[in-house]
């Protein structure tokens, strides 16, 4: 018996590698919901071991990986597969590989190649009580990030089978143990090129995208062609506070999953910020494939996902958008079973107003009603309705970008925000979530509180605005997020009012169409 670890999804478990080698008819088979990949293991191992310099006598030689009910995929299993057969046959005691968990690709040569997903799967034996774990030497820094468990990096099979059979002593003079990798080490420094600070003008738009940084809210922005709109979303990273240990944690066992993880950069310590094409598929941005992987939405967890002229996007793509908004989170039902990515991205869209750019400007729009109406109907109401803060990017006139006046720098911005953050974190410090977006209704209304002229004040503006439950909701966390910026506890009628201007601007171009 052989601990390996397995991935399915973006959940990491520990399978058990089986092996029993049985004189009768010479065979080697192996049974446990295995893909194709993971069947011909049997062809790379006997060469592996051939060339290993070690002879498998005729034998039936049956391999099972459980759990069974599990469908396993890739190549990752090759090795912990040798070593069960070398164990079956006498070679390696089976005392020598108690509590540790191996893992690795075989080359036909005897090299161990890479796999994905080392990071979720040593968390997992950790977790687990395993005490050593046998990786590839390309995954050993991907690994050392866990404190507290053995990552062993081995290059080949001989070098794998001579670390097995020595004795605890040995074992530590052969392959030390790879270092624990400390967070400071990889820190990745901002962009310096990026900065608040050269976007001239455009303030409200500047403050609205403060607003959605500091509660983590969706943003749509609205303009005419180069109004900066692509500059202004580019910047958000660098007013967004760096990812905490546990946060860059979450976002690197993503990473590792899909394979994007390496010997250089092994800890994703930079908050993700992601701009697909307009060309991309529904697959590619939800993730999925025949060996599903996490998509784009995932990979843009705990960072910004920027989709530039948003009405180019299919209808098929952007109504993939509608559940992870509302619950952060993708689930995909396939027949080989059942996976979850998280998702929790801030969503910044830019489009234009129509196909030139320029409506409501009669005087310059040649679009007619129907082209501006078909254009903007690309983008659905429910949609739009889980789009939190909408704002309009205006034109910029000559002084604005030949006299640029000094600006408040990304860092200036990024301070306020932090302590915004910290706020809502102790608020809901009893709770699975940090920011007001995320607050579910019962306690909007808890955190949200309004007397009864504020509440007359709203159901003035729901009524006269045909606004829903759901665009109410996010009226409120909104102006929660604003009071919170003002540093007041209590959420005001300015609050209320900013809020609703963030929320009923969509009105001005999608009802002028109808």
């Amino acid at each position: 018996r052989v601990v390996t670890g397995a991935i399915s999804g973006i959940e990491s478990l520990l399978a058990v590698v089986e092996v029993d080698a049985s004189t009768g008819l010479p065979g080697f088979e192996m049974v446990g919901q295995l893909s194709n990949e993971v069947r011909e293991a049997k062809e790379r191992v006997k060469v592996a071991l051939k060339n290993a310099k070690i002879n498998i006598p005729a034998m039936h030689i049956t391999v099972s990986i459980s759990p069974a009910d599990m469908r396993k995929e890739g190549a990752s299993y090759d090795l912990p597969i040798a070593v069960g057969v070398l164990m079956s046959l006498g070679h390696i005691p089976e005392d020598y590989v108690t509590n540790t968990m191996i893992v690795g690709e075989l080359g036909l040569n005897g090299e161990i190649k890479a796999v994905r997903g080392i990071l979720p799967i040593v968390r997992k034996a950790k977790a687990e009580g395993m005490r050593r774990c046998i990786v590839p030497i390309v995954n050993v820094r991907e690994g050392a990030i866990i404190e507290g468990i053995e990552i062993i990096g081995v290059r080949t099979l001989a070098e794998t089978i001579d670390y097995l059979c020595k004795s605890e002593s040995e074992k530590a003079k052969m392959i030390p143990p790879a270092p624990h990798q400390v967070i400071e080490d990889m820190t990745e420094e901002q962009d310096k090129e990026l900065d608040f600070a050269d976007i001239n003008g455009q303030e409200s738009v500047k403050r609205a995208v403060e607003v959605a940084a500091a509660g983590f809210h969706h943003i749509l922005i609205i303009g005419p062609p180069g109004a900066g709109k692509t500059m202004i979303a580019k910047r958000i990273p660098t007013i967004l506070p760096e990812l905490t240990m546990e946060e860059s944690l979450e976002v690197s066992t993503i990473y590792s999953v899909s394979g994007m993880l390496d010997d250089k950069k092994t800890l994703i310590t930079k908050r993700p910020f992601l701009d697909p094409h307009h060309t991309i598929s529904e697959q590619a941005l939800a993730g999925g494939g025949r060996v599903p992987k996490p998509g784009v939405i995932s990979l843009a967890h705990r960072g910004v996902l920027f989709m530039d002229e948003l009405p180019e996007y299919r209808r098929g793509v952007l109504e993939i958008l509608r559940q992870p908004l509302e619950e952060h989170s993708v689930h995909l039902v396939r027949a080989s079973g059942t996976y979850h990515y998280p998702a929790d991205f801030i969503l910044v869209a830019a489009m234009n107003p129509c196909s030139c750019g320029n409506f409501p400007d009669r005087q310059k729009c040649r679009c007619s009603m129907s082209e501006i109406r078909r254009y903007l109907s690309r983008i659905s109401q429910p949609l739009l309705n889980r789009i939190d803060l909408c704002v309009e990017v205006p034109r910029l006139s000559f002084e604005e970008v030949a006299e640029p006046k000094k600006e408040e720098t990304s860092e200036m911005i990024r301070n306020r925000i932090l302590a915004v953050h910290e706020l809502q974190k102790e608020r809901f410090k009893e709770y699975t979530f940090s920011y007001n977006s995320q607050m579910p209704v019962e306690l909007v209304e808890e955190y949200c509180m309004l007397d009864q002229k504020k509440k007359a004040y709203m159901k003035q503006i729901y009524t006269s605005f045909q606004l829903n439950a759901r665009a109410y909701y996010k009226i409120l966390k909104v102006a929660r997020t604003i009071a919170d910026l003002d540093g007041s506890k209590e959420v005001e009628f300015k609050h209320l009012n900013e809020a609703v201007c963030y929320r009923t601007i969509d009105k001005k171009f999608w009802e002028q169409t109808v």
